[in-house]
């Protein structure tokens, strides 16, 4: 069952830039990709807690800060080491400005 998460409004993050978002004692990472497309994932690089929000993003790609694992933003895989474990990913949607993500 879906259950939608108000995390931000859409003008709060840059073109190629994440931001981070905590609920519930959870803590995410939220994308906006080229285009406008808004993406979000577990907050923390799966190889060091470390939170992605500190991250670089290129593209689709985020890269951890501390030691450069890299992950594809919109399917969560890892794609660079020392990162060999997904990321896990959660549904986005807009309206009226605002991001929402499922945590359900």
């Amino acid at each position: 069952m879906a259950q939608w998460v108000n995390a931000c409004g859409e003008d709060e993050i840059d073109e190629e830039d994440v931001i981070r978002f905590d609920h519930a004692g959870q803590s995410f990472a939220v994308y906006r990709l080229e285009d406008d497309k808004f993406c979000a994932t577990s907050g923390f690089c799966t190889h060091e807690n470390v939170h992605l929000a500190d991250g670089l993003v290129m593209g689709r790609i985020i890269e951890c800060p501390k030691h450069n694992g890299r992950f594809d933003i919109p399917t969560g895989k890892a794609k660079g080491a020392p990162a060999c474990i997904d990321l896990q990913t959660f549904p986005v949607k807009i309206e009226d400005g605002r991001v929402f993500i499922d945590l359900g």
